[in-house]
């Protein structure tokens, strides 16, 4: 299996494990990840936050690492990508009024290409308008936002995943293992136990 090209698109105050756990399982299947945030380059990072269920009406947030990119976002060809990651956390919230960034998204979907998006993370496919008719899990307080851009909202355990064509996407972290497997399906990677 030839390892694919994936775009990964991160800010400030995504979160920790939904930043780093798919870059470097992706890049341990061997795929190239590249990491890119609008208006950093190459060898710059982005501070993450560590959400947390613990009981609360709402998720808990505390500092996480610095994440740092491996890409500049200047630099980037969308075109030469054969899929796209889009983290959850806070980062989707202020991400999603950046109209490259928004650009960027709409390639992919229009492209036919891969997407696995988790968490907030679909807040910046509804705000680049490529939800409509599909069915998308997200973190549940951004089913509102599914709705309005015109998704169907998978309301699913916090451990599952779903995929609709070529776009995964999970509630929250917890669905790591789901979410990783089935887009690992839609870039045709094989893992094989001998």
């Amino acid at each position: 299996m030839a390892g694919k090209r994936i775009l990964m698109i991160v800010g400030d105050f995504g979160e920790d494990y939904e930043t780093m756990v798919p870059f470097q399982a992706l890049k341990m299947v061997g795929h190239q990840v590249d990491a890119i945030c609008p208006g950093k380059s190459a060898g710059q990072s982005v501070r993450t936050a560590i959400h947390d269920f613990e009981g609360d009406q709402t998720y808990t947030e505390k500092p996480g690492h610095n994440f740092t990119l491996n890409a500049t976002f200047a630099d980037i060809e969308a075109q030469s990508y054969d899929a796209l990651v889009v983290p959850g956390g806070r980062a989707p919230e202020y991400l999603r009024l950046n109209e490259a960034v928004l650009a960027i998204v709409r390639y992919f979907a229009n492209a036919g290409k891969p997407i696995a998006a988790i968490c907030h993370g679909p807040q910046l496919l509804a705000a680049a308008g490529v939800l409509k008719g599909k069915k998308v899990s997200a973190y549940p307080a951004c089913a509102p936002e599914v709705v309005l851009a015109g998704g169907i909202f998978a309301d699913i355990p916090v451990d599952a995943a779903v995929t609709d064509g070529l776009l995964v996407t999970a509630p929250a972290w917890p669905a790591h293992p789901a979410w990783l497997a089935q887009f690992l399906e839609i870039l045709g990677t094989k893992i094989s136990h001998a």
